[in-house]
C-alpha cells in the first residue's frame, strides 16, 4: 500500500473535491433512504386519516426530498468529474516532471508502447481511486451507521439486521472480491502494457513488418496478447457476477428478515404499523451504498497494480545527477577535454577510453571516425545525457559536473541524424527552437539549408503539416529542417551530429557553406563519419575506439585523404 500513498500524495492538493463529493454522495443516498421510509410511511397512513391536511408535512417533505436527491446526485456527479479531470492532470504532470529527467539514459531499455501504456493506461487506473473507491467506501460506512442508529431509535431488532446485511455486503463480500481480483487485476494491468507495446511497434514498424513478410507473425502476437488480456477479463467479470448474486442474496434475506421482524413487533405492540412497510424498504434503500463496494475491491487491486509500476518508474535513478548546488554559467564556450572515460554499463566496455580534446570558443571542430567510435556518446555527454565516470570536461573553464544539466543544455543547440520531427507544421517544428519566430527568419534559415524550393512547392508553405518523425519529407529534407531548427536556436555551442548523413558529399558541402554565417561566433562541433566535412572546420579530430588518434589542421586531413586516395 506504500506505493499507492505514494502515488496519492501527488493529488493532495484535489482531496478536497474529493471530499465535497463524499459529503454530496452521503446526502443524496441519505434522501433517497428518508425518501423511500417516508413514502411508505405516506402509503401506510393515508387510509386511517380523515383531512389530508393532517399529511401536508410528510408530502411536503417527500416532495423536497425527491428535488434534494436529484439535486445532490447532480452535483456529486459534477463535483467527482471535476475531481476525476484535476487528479488525471495533477497524475501526469507529477509523473512527467519525475520520469524527464530520466530520458534518455535511464529509458533506453523501456519501450516506446510500454511506456506510453503506463502514462495512458496506468495513470487512468489510478485516477479512479479516489473517486471509485475512496468516495463509495465513505459513503457507504457513513450511511450505514446513520441509518443503522436511527432504526435502532424505532425498531432495534431491524437495525441489528441491516448492520448484519451492510457488514457481509459491504466488508466481506468485497473483501473476498478483492483476495480473487488481486492476481488477475495485476496481471492485466502488465498484459495491458505488453498489448499497448505491441501495438505501437506494429504501428510504427508496418513498412518492414510488410516488407520482410512478418506482418502475420506480428499480428498473430498481437491476437494472443488480446486474448490473454480478454481472458483475464472475464475472470474478473466472473467474480463480479458473483459479487452481484451474493449481494442480491443478502439484500433480499435481510428485507424479508426486517418484515418479518417488523411483524412479530407489530404484534407485540412495539412498532406502530404504519411504520411496518417503512422497515424492509429502508432495508434495501441502505443496501444501495454497498452496490459499489465490490467494484471497488477489484479496482483497488488494479491501482495496486498500476501504482506499483509507476512508483518503480519514477524510482529510477537518473542516469545523471544535478549537483546540489549548480554553479554559475561560465561565460566562455571553449570546451577541454582530458582523459574522458564513458560507458553505458558498469562492467561494460568503455566507449570513449582516455579522450582528449580541446575545442577553443567560436572555433569549429570536426570530429570524424567510423561507426561504433564513440563520436555520438560524446554528444550525449555535452548534453548531459549520459555521465562520465573518469577525465574532465571544462565548458569555460567549469567542470561539467558542477553545472545544472539543464543549464548545460542552454549552451547547445543540437541538429542529429535521426532527428525528432512533430506531426505538426513545418514552421510549428520550427518554432521549437524560437516560439517568437518572424517569417522572415523562417525564410531565410529555410533558403539557408536549401528548403526554400522544397516549401514553394507545398500546398500550405510552411504551413503544410510533415507528418508524424516527418514521414511526409525525404530523409535529406528531414535533415535540412533538424539543422534550419538547430540554427534558429541561438545557443553558443552548435552541434551537427552526422545531421548531413543522408546528403551526397556535394550536397554537404554546399549546405555547410550556406550556413557558414549562421555559425559565425558560435563554438562549432560537426561529427560526421566522412572527412568531407573537413572544408567546413578549422580542425579535424579522428576517433577510434573512444581515443583521438590524430588531430591536425582541416587541410591536412584532406590532404590525407586524398593521398589515401
Amino acid at each position: 500500500m506504500s506505493d499507492l500513498r505514494r502515488v496519492l500524495g501527488a493529488i493532495r492538493a484535489d482531496r478536497s473535491w474529493v471530499v465535497l463529493g463524499v459529503g454530496l454522495a452521503i446526502l443524496a443516498v441519505l434522501c433517497g433512504v428518508a425518501l423511500t421510509g417516508l413514502s411508505a410511511y405516506l402509503v401506510s397512513r393515508a387510509p386511517s386519516v380523515e383531512n389530508v391536511a393532517e399529511l401536508a408535512l410528510a408530502i411536503t417533505a417527500v416532495r423536497v426530498l425527491a428535488i434534494g436527491r436529484a439535486a445532490f446526485r447532480y452535483l456529486e456527479r459534477y463535483t467527482t468529474h471535476v475531481a476525476t479531470f484535476r487528479i488525471l492532470t495533477g497524475l501526469r504532470v507529477w509523473f512527467y516532471r519525475a520520469i524527464e529527467p530520466l530520458a534518455p539514459a535511464a529509458l533506453i531499455d523501456r519501450r516506446g508502447g510500454e511506456l506510453l501504456a503506463r502514462i495512458v493506461g496506468d495513470i487512468e487506473v489510478m485516477q479512479d481511486l479516489l473517486i471509485r473507491v475512496v468516495v463509495p467506501a465513505l459513503t457507504a460506512l457513513t450511511v450505514g451507521i446513520l441509518v443503522v442508529v436511527a432504526l435502532a431509535s424505532v425498531a432495534p431488532p431491524v437495525a441489528a439486521v441491516l448492520a448484519i446485511g451492510l457488514v457481509l455486503a459491504g466488508v466481506v463480500i468485497p473483501d473476498l472480491v478483492r483476495r480473487a481480483s488481486w492476481t488477475p487485476a495485476a496481471a492485466r494491468v502488465a498484459r495491458r502494457a505488453d498489448l499497448g507495446a505491441a501495438v505501437v511497434d506494429g504501428v510504427a514498424g508496418r513498412a518492414e513488418l510488410v516488407a520482410f513478410g512478418a506482418v502475420g507473425d506480428h499480428d498473430a502476437r498481437v491476437r494472443t496478447i488480446g486474448e490473454g488480456w480478454d481472458a483475464l477479463g472475464v475472470r474478473l467479470a466472473r467474480t463480479r457476477a458473483w459479487q452481484a448474486g451474493t449481494d442480491a442474496l443478502v439484500i433480499g434475506a435481510a428485507s424479508l428478515a426486517a418484515l418479518g421482524i417488523g411483524i412479530a413487533l407489530v404484534g407485540d405492540g412495539r412498532l406502530d404499523v404504519v411504520l411496518l412497510a417503512a422497515m424492509p424498504l429502508v432495508v434495501i434503500a441502505t443496501f444501495e451504498v454497498t452496490a459499489p463496494l465490490a467494484t471497488a475491491a477489484q479496482r483497488l487491486a488494479g491501482a495496486r497494480a498500476a501504482a506499483h509500476r509507476l512508483v518503480e518508474l519514477v524510482d529510477t535513478p537518473p542516469a545523471v545527477c544535478d549537483p546540489a548546488t549548480p554553479g554559475p554559467l561560465p561565460d566562455g564556450h571553449d570546451l577541454e577535454i582530458r582523459g574522458l572515460r564513458v560507458r553505458y554499463a558498469p562492467d561494460g566496455p568503455w566507449v570513449l577510453d582516455g579522450l582528449d580534446l580541446s575545442i577553443p570558443a567560436g572555433g569549429t571542430v570536426a570530429i570524424v571516425g567510423a561507426s561504433g567510435a564513440g563520436k555520438s556518446t560524446l554528444v550525449d555527454v555535452l548534453a548531459r545525457f549520459w555521465d562520465y565516470e573518469a577525465g574532465s570536461i571544462r565548458l569555460g573553464g567549469t567542470e561539467l559536473h558542477d553545472l545544472a544539466g539543464d543549464d548545460v543544455r542552454d549552451l547547445l543547440s543540437i541538429a542529429a541524424q535521426h532527428p525528432d520531427l512533430f506531426d505538426a507544421s513545418l514552421r510549428d517544428n520550427l518554432a521549437l527552437a524560437d516560439a517568437d519566430v518572424s517569417d522572415a527568419r523562417v525564410g531565410a534559415v529555410l533558403a539557408a539549408v536549401g528548403l526554400d524550393t522544397l516549401v514553394r512547392g507545398l500546398p500550405g508553405g510552411v504551413h503544410t503539416r510533415i507528418g508524424e518523425d516527418g514521414i511526409r519529407l525525404s530523409g535529406g529534407e528531414a535533415q535540412r529542417l533538424a539543422i534550419a531548427r538547430a540554427l534558429l536556436r541561438e545557443a553558443p555551442i552548435l552541434v551537427l551530429d552526422e545531421a548531413t548523413a543522408h546528403l551526397d558529399p556535394r550536397s554537404e558541402a554546399a549546405l555547410l557553406a550556406a550556413i557558414a554565417p549562421w555559425r559565425a561566433g558560435r563554438t562549432t562541433i560537426l561529427i560526421s563519419h566522412r572527412r568531407s566535412v573537413a572544408d567546413a572546420a578549422d580542425r579535424v579530430v579522428e576517433l577510434v575506439r573512444g581515443r583521438a588518434v590524430t588531430s591536425g589542421p582541416a587541410r591536412d586531413a584532406v590532404d590525407r585523404d586524398a593521398g589515401a586516395r
